[in-house]
């Protein structure tokens, strides 16, 4: 997990225009074909599972907050996140900022990330830190006065329903961030909910609902198909209770 500066970002996009052109690994706003998609292109696919990007944001238009105090999005922005309490889940409303940390892939490493980092604060079966070029998986704040993730009763492998622009992905939490900052997930992440995943200077600036279902852990943390699978049942539940 890296902490997003402007100055660097700027310096990033500056050396990019100095090339005259974005790398040949940019995001590429046209969807895959129906069989698969590539790293850098959104899925032909508008959701996974069955509940609708619009069913799970209308449970989710008022907040009773559970957080202390609110978050950042970035460090150069005021607090002014909460992270709420319902129906069993806790949910944020933020940006995205790319986590591309834990084991080192074309996309994910020191060349391509100003912010890399070896390591995810949760491993998968085999005890290697996580792939984020590949697996969806959602930052949360580290533990603070603020908020304590693990005392809600979120966990690592804990099932994240994450909605943009009308897409549903399931997500697991996967990394640990600052502890007064929120709105990250993984290149995969990005890329499957059609955001640029470049972790220098991709992302987006808002839009994004991150909704945490308690209690909840895929095992093995590194299945996106058990994710989906549990994800879909409990997004189900969520709708359901009052």
């Amino acid at each position: 997990m890296r902490l997003r500066s402007l100055t660097l970002v700027a310096a990033s996009g500056a050396a990019l225009l100095a090339t005259g052109a974005l790398p040949a690994h940019a995001f590429d706003p046209t969807p895959g074909d129906p069989s698969g998609s590539t790293a850098g292109s959104p899925p032909a696919s508008v959701q996974e599972g069955t509940v609708s990007a619009a069913d799970l944001l209308a449970k989710v238009t008022s907040c009773s907050q559970i957080s202390n105090g609110k978050y950042r999005t970035d460090e150069e922005t005021s607090a002014t996140v909460p992270v709420c309490g319902k129906n069993g889940a806790v949910f944020w409303k933020a940006d995205m900022d790319i986590d591309c940390d834990g084991q080192r892939t074309a996309d994910c490493n020191e060349d391509r990330d100003p912010w890399y980092q070896d390591d995810t604060a949760f491993h998968q079966s085999d005890g290697k830190p996580l792939k984020a070029e590949s697996l969806p998986y959602v930052v949360v704040p580290g533990s603070s006065g603020v908020w304590d993730y693990s005392g809600a009763g979120i966990k690592g492998g804990g099932v994240v329903a994450v909605v943009y622009n009308g897409r549903v992905e399931y997500a697991v939490v996967g990394d640990t961030g600052p502890a007064a900052i929120i709105g990250e997930a993984s290149y995969a992440t990005a890329n499957a909910l059609g955001i640029d995943p470049d972790p220098a200077t991709g992302g987006v600036d808002s839009g994004v609902t991150y909704i945490l279902f308690k209690n909840s852990k895929v095992s093995p943390i590194e299945s996106h198909s058990a994710a989906v699978s549990l994800g879909d049942q409990l997004a189900r539940q969520f709708l359901q209770n009052n």
